[in-house]
């Protein structure tokens, strides 16, 4: 079953591979991001190889304990050094390619191969970002293809899935690539728009005094974006949020009001709602 690899040794090998991405990929360089996957040569329980291709067949297997599924199997063990001997080849060579293209087809390739015992969908991950650092020219990119990948997890191994097999038709696969790149920019350009008006929100109200509850909750507000309160603001929510008592939080959302920080909709009692005066 597909495990997750130490964090931080994943963010390691991401800034090796993103910042350093004019650099050669080599059996040598990808054997070491692997290892610094494993330190302990172990995933989770389990003892396996790390720093070397793997020399057992593998399977790789999604979904909750008791109902996993085999989506797919690596290629034999004993072609996978051919095989990425002709992806190392392929990644050198392979520079007129569109960049999301070429991202795209080495992250199938790769993960077709599967050549290690575990690990082998974050290296796969880590070779996108690497492609599209190489094609943009950016170690720092505002997006982030792998996380969007990951948020449509299952989706993912249904398209590696359909997609793998004796025809090199992976068309289906690139468009789905491709959804997940848009989705990924769209994502960024909210969060980004949120970071804006975050700042500009504190900017313009520098000099209000508020209590810790209150930034609190102006930050919650902030960090969903306006409007993408789940049920907007209301005296309960304040008073869930902040564990004080209904009568604290109106006074606290009423001081909010006069302050002009936020501002309450047309309802009256029970449907109040409050939100951010931008």
């Amino acid at each position: 079953m597909q495990t997750e690899p130490p964090v931080d040794g994943l963010v390691q090998v991401l800034l090796d591979a993103t910042v350093q991405h004019h650099q050669v990929l080599t059996k040598k360089r990808l054997f070491s991001w692997h290892a610094a996957l494993f330190p302990t040569g172990y995933s989770g329980f389990q003892q396996i190889e790390v720093g070397q291709w793997r020399t057992e067949g593998v399977a790789v297997v999604y979904g909750a304990f008791g109902q996993e599924k085999v989506h797919y199997e690596g290629v034999p063990a004993e072609l996978i050094d051919q095989e990425m001997s002709s992806f190392f080849t392929w990644w050198e060579d392979s520079s007129q390619i569109d960049g999301l293209l070429r991202a795209a087809i080495a992250h199938f390739w790769f993960v077709m191969i599967h050549p290690f015992a575990d690990g082998n969908g974050r290296l796969a991950r880590v070779l996108t970002e690497m492609a599209l650092a190489q094609d943009e020219q950016l170690a720092i990119r505002y997006y982030s293809l792998s996380s969007q990948i990951m948020d449509e997890r299952a989706r993912y191994y249904k398209m590696l899935q359909e997609n793998q097999g004796a025809s090199r038709d992976i068309t289906l696969w690139l468009e789905w690539f491709l959804e997940m790149f848009c989705k990924s920019i769209k994502k960024s350009k909210l969060l980004i728009e949120i970071v804006l008006v975050k700042d500009a929100f504190w900017q313009k109200n520098n000099q209000i005094e508020v209590s810790t509850r209150q930034r609190k909750v102006l930050n919650k507000l902030l960090d969903v974006g306006q409007g993408n309160f789940e049920g907007g603001l209301t005296t309960r929510t304040y008073a869930a949020l902040t564990k004080v008592s209904k009568a604290t939080a109106f006074r606290e959302l009423a001081d909010l009001l006069e302050k002009g920080m936020l501002q309450r909709n047309a309802s009256k009692g029970r449907s109040v709602r409050y939100a951010l005066k931008i």
